[in-house]
């Protein structure tokens, strides 16, 4: 299907909320100079005190465009009814695009009501009134910019996910009333060329950019966006995903366990053997090592995490002695360092890890002091410390576990018995007391106990 422009382009009026920022912007240079679109209503909080704000509505009055910008909250439903009837009658509304919303990311125990309400005003409650206030009207075009969170999740974005995935509802919701709706759950925007940077990716420095791309999500050029824009346009369906992937970090990720059950059908995986799960053992880090090199191996490890952390090629960057939050630890990077050190070790790390033992020298000494006492361990238990965690994730599968459950019971039975030579040694104090005389019993009653029978 043809691209179709959203509304009567020489007529009608579009409302872009959020349209002084650089996504916003971006998409109504984009309906002006690809779609025709006369009659633009731009909205942001700070309306014509924002940045850039001046001169992006001169670049769209030169290319044509009649352009009225706005300071309004589309959560101050209000606000927004006030704004929507002042929108003159021969130039009625017949287009919404709704790309407002802000982050604050966090781990999970961080994000407080006010932190939640930062992040839902804008993105939901802003899409609900626009819902309400326009339901009635003949609108061309209803779109919602989500986001990939919402469908996929994302690291320390529970109430950025959480609004997202109420804007795909409502999509699905006026869809199923006969109402146009398209919600595009984007991925990474990313470079626009002189405009700058997009979206989420306007708020991720290197580091975080490099960990999207280890998790497989590569950013969108702005001419793919847009594209990709125009394409969900030529749908009726209410709900898509515009992303940008990496099949190779998604296969990795999937193989691995961790990748989102939305995006498994995008990869193809490889068989999974069930002969090693659980964590690694202890002990084998450290085991048959002198001092020196064990501390040597965990330094390296340490080292490494960091750099893969925040997004470094190598080593070379992670000082010791540097503070992490000197060096860009967050939050949600000091949990992400946690985690992979607890899958590297087998230990059950705390999660104040990286506040705990703040500079890669401190958290190696407190790693060694975790890993020894394991490695000094005798084998045997490292053994069992293996078994457990392989019972631990043992297969659902009733006769296997019966038969799991009797070799165990073979092995305590064998575990309890006495050894051969205690059973000779008990044999032969067995003979000696059946054959003693009293004389002989008494013997070895003052030996054992001390001058009983005097």
């Amino acid at each position: 299907h043809a691209p179709r422009a959203p509304g009567n382009p020489a007529e009608g009026t579009v409302l872009v909320t959020g349209g002084t920022g650089a996504l916003g912007g971006l998409v109504a240079r984009h309906l002006v100079a690809e779609h025709g679109v006369r009659h633009l209503l731009l909205t942001g909080r700070r309306g014509p005190d924002a940045p850039g704000a001046a001169e992006l509505v001169a670049e769209l009055t030169g290319a044509g465009a009649h352009v009225t910008l706005v300071a309004c909250d589309t959560a101050d439903r209000e606000a927004l009814a006030r704004l929507l009837d002042a929108i003159p009658a021969d130039h009625p509304l017949t287009a919404v695009v709704h790309t407002a919303g802000t982050l604050d990311d966090g781990v999970v125990q961080s994000l407080d009501r006010d932190r939640f309400d930062k992040v839902w005003r804008p993105k939901a409650d802003g899409a609900h009134h626009l819902h309400e206030l326009t339901e009635h009207l003949d609108l061309d075009a209803f779109v919602l910019f989500s986001s990939l969170a919402g469908q996929a999740g994302n690291a320390g974005q529970a109430n950025y996910a959480a609004a997202n995935t109420f804007l795909d509802a409502l999509a699905q919701h006026r869809h199923a009333q006969g109402l146009p709706a398209t919600s595009i759950a984007w991925g990474l925007w990313g470079e626009t060329g002189e405009a700058g940077g997009t979206g989420l990716a306007t708020r991720l420095d290197e580091a975080a950019l490099a960990r999207a791309g280890h998790g497989g999500l590569l950013p969108l050029a702005a001419a793919d966006g847009l594209a990709l824009l125009d394409a969900a346009l030529a749908t009726s369906r209410p709900l898509l995903v515009a992303a940008r992937f990496d099949a190779t970090a998604l296969r990795a990720r999937a193989d691995e366990g961790t990748l989102a059950p939305r995006l498994r059908g995008l990869v193809r995986t490889t068989a999974r053997r069930a002969a090693a799960p659980g964590p690694n053992n202890p002990a084998d880090l450290l085991k048959g090592l002198d001092r020196p090199a064990q501390e040597n191996l965990v330094r390296d490890l340490v080292r490494t995490t960091v750099a893969a952390v925040l997004g470094h090629p190598d080593t070379s960057r992670v000082e010791d002695d540097l503070a992490f939050k000197s060096a860009g630890f967050d939050s949600l990077t000091a949990g992400e360092l946690r985690n992979r050190l607890c899958a590297a070790t087998g230990l059950a790390l705390p999660v104040t890890l990286a506040f705990d033992h703040p500079t890669p020298a401190v958290l190696v000494g407190y790693l060694l002091r975790r890993l020894e006492p394991a490695a000094a361990q005798p084998p045997v238990l490292a053994e069992l410390d293996r078994l457990e965690s392989a019972l631990a994730s043992l297969a659902d599968d009733e006769e296997l576990r019966r038969t799991v459950a009797g070799r165990i019971e073979n092995l305590l039975a064998a575990c309890a018995a006495p050894a051969p030579e205690t059973a000779r040694d008990a044999e032969d104090d067995t003979s000696r007391i059946e054959s003693a005389t009293a004389t002989d019993l008494f013997d070895l009653i003052d030996k054992e106990f001390g001058g009983l029978s005097s």
